[in-house]
């Protein structure tokens, strides 16, 4: 599935923890005393380019040129291969430096240097990301993610919940989607019918989908007529335990280790560039109930690291399955 293929307000790509980095620089500063500056905007760019001799210096030049303060700077040319990543953070008086004419300025820089990627993102500016949930019978990750909508912890909007599991009019999670104003389509599933064409109309406008422990394969033919980023979350006891009830699996092997993985979807299941990875020990004072437990905790934390990554455009396609994160 092709990733992110948006400009300015729009989407990240993908990535994964990339090994034995041939060069990797970072630049920080401080900010300056916004109180002397209150109109100060925080600004993000990234960039992917075949690597030249200049690309730092240029990108530099570009936001020092419109008054432009650089706070941080991620970058990563991999081993043996002529290829260039950036991420960078910068402060700006948009008096000085108006949002149309920094699109222009970058998008100069792009045809320069003949990128393969170049997004700028004003967070405070530019609209949240529009994201859909798709959910089955558990609750955890999509409470989570309905709790970090409503305290800010997250910065997108939910546009709706799906879910092939009927949740009644008094539960938890529907009370939360009716306090926050957020629908919920329940849509029954079949092996003959998923629902897709259904699923593809309620998601049309929205910028990324999020399957928090949604348990139904979609389709190589919805990836593509969707045509932007799908992100999932599973426990990381595969593939030793598969099947029903795999928490119950690893606890009667007595394994010491258990982690949740999140990454992007693509037609092979489970086997899309991974965004981020937890793992936890475990051990035998465990019994099933807190094993469960921790396993479902590192889930949530692993969901909402990937969107907030992803959100703050921190994660670039690398190769043809893997990810930088920044």
């Amino acid at each position: 599935m092709t990733l992110l293929r948006r400009a300015s307000a729009s989407l990240p790509p993908v990535v994964q923890f990339i090994n034995r980095p041939i060069h990797s620089l970072k630049l920080t500063g401080e900010p300056p005393d916004s109180s002397s500056s209150p109109t100060l905007t925080h600004g993000i760019h990234v960039f992917h380019c075949p690597d030249v001799v200049g690309i730092v210096a240029k990108l530099s030049e570009c936001i020092a040129s419109r008054g432009g303060n650089i706070l941080g700077a991620d970058v990563f040319v991999p081993e043996n291969k002529t290829v260039f990543y950036s991420r960078s953070e910068f402060i700006f008086d948009p008096v000085l430096w108006p949002r149309e004419q920094m699109d222009e300025d970058f998008s100069k820089l792009s045809k320069m240097f003949n990128a393969m990627r170049s997004i700028v993102r004003v967070p405070d500016k530019d609209p949240k990301y529009k994201i859909a949930v798709l959910a089955s019978k558990q609750d955890h990750c999509l409470a989570d993610l309905l709790h970090g909508w409503q305290d800010r912890r997250l910065p997108v909007d939910i546009t709706c919940v799906i879910s092939n599991h009927d949740r009644g009019p008094n539960t938890h999670v529907i009370r939360i989607l009716e306090r926050l104003g957020i629908p919920y389509h329940y849509l029954r599933t079949t092996k003959e019918n998923k629902r897709e064409e259904e699923i593809l109309q309620l998601v049309q406008n929205t910028d990324f989908l999020v399957l928090a422990r949604y348990m139904q394969i979609l389709s190589g033919n919805f990836l593509r007529s969707y045509g932007k980023d799908v992100i999932n979350i599973h426990h990381g006891l595969l593939p030793s335990f598969k099947g029903g009830n795999p928490s119950k699996q690893a606890f009667d092997a007595g394994v010491k280790l258990i982690g949740a993985t999140s990454h992007f979807v693509t037609e092979e299941l489970d086997e899309g560039p991974i965004i981020e990875q937890m793992v936890e020990r475990v051990s035998h004072r465990d019994n099933i109930q807190s094993f469960v437990q921790k396993s479902e905790d590192l889930e949530k934390r692993c969901l909402t690291k990937a969107i907030k990554s992803y959100c703050e455009l921190r994660v670039l396609p690398y190769e043809v399955n893997k990810t930088v994160v920044f």
